[in-house]
């Protein structure tokens, strides 16, 4: 397993890689840091970035990002560890396109399953901003729930200049 921090202008991040894909990226003092990475309170702080080529990728895809550009979810490979529910949450995640938001309601619709189960599968998304659980919003287009934290998500949002289809309003 290779881990390294990042600084983004939202704090910083740990990101982590097994040797073919990118399986977390935290912010520090998220709900669920690291969950499920052994190791990771030897590691986390190191500040060192590993020599990794994914977590250069991942480095990089943030810095575009976060620069205001649009990178694509496949210049990096992901490989987020979780049930067969919440990697088919997380999937419809990535569908989501920049820029636009949905709700949970809808996302539970469109995957059949309830809004409260997919808000447990988003909230535990360990893939932070490249898996963009930050586009999920509550009824009505509420800023409900962000691991990371509320004030990220709406800046995250603003970032992307986020609008939500169907006239609803972030």
């Amino acid at each position: 397993m290779h881990v390294c921090d990042y600084e983004s202008p939202l704090g910083k991040m740990l990101l982590a890689a097994d040797d073919a894909a990118l399986t977390g990226a935290w912010f520090y003092g998220q709900r669920y840091f690291a969950r499920g990475l052994e190791g990771a309170e030897k590691n986390a702080g190191a500040g060192v970035p590993a020599d990794s080529p994914v977590l250069l990728a991942a480095r990089c895809w943030l810095d575009a990002y976060f620069a205001g550009e649009r990178p694509g979810v496949a210049d990096v490979p992901l490989a987020p560890r979780g049930t067969a529910f919440q990697c088919r949450v997380w999937d419809a995640l990535l569908a989501i396109p920049y820029g636009e938001t949905r709700t949970y309601g809808e996302l539970a619709a469109e995957l059949g399953s309830s809004p409260r189960a997919v808000g447990t599968a988003v909230g535990k998304n360990p893939v932070s901003v490249i898996v963009p659980c930050h586009r999920v919003l509550g009824a009505g287009g509420s800023l409900t729930g962000y691991a990371g934290g509320v004030d990220r998500k709406r800046a995250l949002l603003e970032l992307e200049r986020a609008h939500a289809p169907e006239g609803r309003h972030t």
